[in-house]
């Protein structure tokens, strides 16, 4: 057996044809080279024979050929370039070498190039990669993948022509389906492990994938979604293809908006279409949590890499359905357009649009009298997002470029019940307030027209009747209200003629249909529940008075206490320092005090 090296490392002028050495001429001793075959520039001095007797290809071309051309033939658009055509030749020669999963897909495209079919020979070289292919890479999901990589540089007519690739992805997908199998049984003895080893025994080939080039990729994961592989097992990999595909781009774009001016480059064309494909791939089933924070990364990279329409809106529609889960730093989003405002004020207010609608949406579907508005899950959610909106505002509110319009829009996009209390609101709205002197009195209260006044805490009131900022108007109805409240709290009243009014108010009229009654229980019920959030929340305020109150009277009579011992201590340190006589005096004043006593009851007595 003579090595690869042996056969193909030796050196000669360019202008000497390959295979001009001491094994050709061995074999053949009698027979000098008779053809010259040129591939990619590079010429190869052969022998007819043993060529035509295993490519149809040559033979044809062989037999085409007239004249003095027959010894020179030129092969254009060979599959693998010169490097496969030299491991062709030497199957043609016999010379052996190895085959493998970086070599085989390039020989199996280059034999069904050369037609090096059973016609000519048995076990011929077609016959020979298909053996190799099914027995040996399509059994292994490494294997597989290493051999589906290697076609991204052979032509794509021939690669689909032959099968190749959809034999790879095929196999991919059926050995994940058998991983995953395993991993059911895996994951039972990984109970109570760490989280790496569970991460482990889910799926250890997602890191194998990301090799691929996005359209194998997207193949790929398509054919594991029919053969059932877990959904966990395919964000898993869409998400580690993102994160080694698209690391550490655009970050230069963020901060310098002008870059977006200018035409995309072809990197960035390539990692808009890696985008796109992968928010293409992500499940559409309920039952698969997808991480907020990688939906967040995408939509970032898709709005910085101009991204498609239906791409971001499908971002933003998944993200919504969640958006009770956000944190505040998902939201801070920076704007890529020059002279707008630092954050993308427009892509949260379609999130809240969004999130809106599915809110709607769920109270349509539990339409009945036995539903009401706020006690379902809907409810609960709502109130999250207001308080996450409420420190979106205060953390935006500081940026001189934000426009009025876009600050009072995402503040009425929410409904009044998404606020319990409106201290956020309030402390967002004095930001603003301050960032901006230039607003005009009229700008100013319409601003402040969107605070409640009744829905503000005891702290925001004295900080709100004190604020300069605030237009007089808004200062009066605080102080209106604060004194309001103040009365009821002393008559004992806390709000009962108003939930005594509001209950008055909900009875229906029989004028209404049945589904106007129901829509106007509803809203009263609403209305009575938010009351009693309020209630309380002034509650916990009442106690927290109270326990202030405790705390500083146990600390008075504590000093009340101290000071006493230390005055009986004092007067106990003058008794003993005094002499016999005053005890005498002491005893004296005591008889003295008895006859009295004696004499006023003889006294009583005899007037008795």
């Amino acid at each position: 057996m003579v090595s690869e090296t042996t056969l193909s490392s030796s050196k000669r002028s360019p202008s000497t044809p390959k295979f001009c050495n001491s094994f050709t001429t061995r074999i053949f001793a009698d027979v000098a080279g008779d053809i010259t075959i040129v591939v990619d520039g590079e010429s190869f001095l052969l022998h007819k024979f043993p060529l035509v007797t295993l490519s149809g290809k040559i033979r044809k071309m062989v037999a085409e050929a007239k004249g003095s051309s027959v010894s020179n033939l030129e092969l254009l658009n060979f599959p693998g370039g010169h490097q496969t055509f030299e491991l062709a030749m030497k199957f043609c020669y016999g010379m052996n070498f190895e085959i493998t999963t970086f070599n085989v897909a390039r020989l199996r495209c280059a034999a069904e190039y050369l037609e090096m079919t059973e016609e000519y020979r048995e076990q011929n070289l077609i016959s020979r990669a298909e053996i190799y292919l099914n027995e040996i890479v399509f059994q292994s999901l490494q294997k597989s993948v290493e051999v589906l990589s290697t076609c991204e540089m052979l032509p794509p007519n021939i690669v689909d022509e032959i099968e190749i690739s959809n034999g790879c992805v095929e196999a991919i997908a059926m050995n994940a389906c058998k991983e995953q199998l395993v991993s059911g049984l895996s994951k039972l003895d990984c109970d109570g492990e760490s989280r790496e080893l569970k991460e482990d025994c889910v799926a250890w080939w997602v890191e194998d994938l990301s090799v691929l080039r996005i359209d194998y990729f997207q193949r790929v994961i398509c054919a594991m979604g029919r053969m059932g592989v877990r959904s966990d097992s395919i964000i898993a990999s869409l998400m580690h293809y993102a994160q080694s595909s698209l690391k550490g781009i655009g970050k230069c774009q963020f901060w310098n908006p002008s870059r977006t001016n200018s035409s995309p480059t072809r990197v960035e064309k390539d990692q808009r279409i890696i985008v796109e494909t992968l928010v293409s791939l992500v499940p559409t089933d309920k039952s698969s949590s997808i991480p907020l924070t990688f939906l967040f990364g995408m939509l970032k990279m898709a709005i910085m890499l101009g991204a498609t329409i239906p791409c971001r809106l499908e971002l933003e529609r998944r993200i919504a359905l969640r958006l009770e889960m956000v944190s505040l730093d998902d939201l801070l989003i920076p704007s890529l357009q020059s002279g707008d405002s630092l954050f993308d004020v427009d892509t949260v207010h379609r999130l809240l649009e969004n999130f809106l609608q599915r809110v709607e949406e769920e109270e349509t579907e539990d339409y009945g009298y036995e539903s009401d508005g706020l006690g379902c899950a809907g409810h609960g959610s709502l109130l999250k997002v207001g308080q996450l909106i409420d420190a979106y505002l205060a953390e935006i509110a500081p940026d001189p470029y934000l426009s009025l319009q876009k600050f009072v829009a995402l503040i009425e996009i929410l409904p009044d019940y998404a606020r319990v209390i409106d201290d956020g609101l309030y402390r967002a709205v004095d930001i603003y307030l301050k960032a901006h002197p230039a607003l005009t009195e009229q700008e100013c209260k319409k601003l402040c027209k969107l605070i409640d006044c009744q829905k503000l805490s005891q702290e925001a009131c004295n900080h709100a009747a004190q604020n300069d900022r605030l237009p007089l108007q808004m200062v009066v109805q605080v102080l209106y209200f604060e004194q309001l409240r103040l009365k009821n709290a002393l008559s004992g009243s806390s709000g009962d003629g108003l939930l005594s009014q509001r209950i008055s108010s909900g009875v229906p009229s029989a004028a209404m249909s049945p589904r106007d009654n129901y829509a106007s229980l509803r809203r009263e019920n609403r209305e009575l529940k938010l009351e009693i959030s309020r209630m309380r929340v002034r509650l916990s305020e009442l106690e927290k008075e109270q326990m202030f109150m405790k705390q500083g009277m146990i600390d008075k009579a504590g000093n009340g206490r101290t000071f006493l011992t230390s005055l009986s201590k004092g007067i106990g340190r003058i008794a003993i320092f005094s002499g016999q006589g005053g005890g005498k005096r002491q005893k004296s004043g005591r008889k003295s005090r008895g006859s009295e006593g004696k004499t006023g009851r003889s006294r009583r007595h005899s007037v008795s």
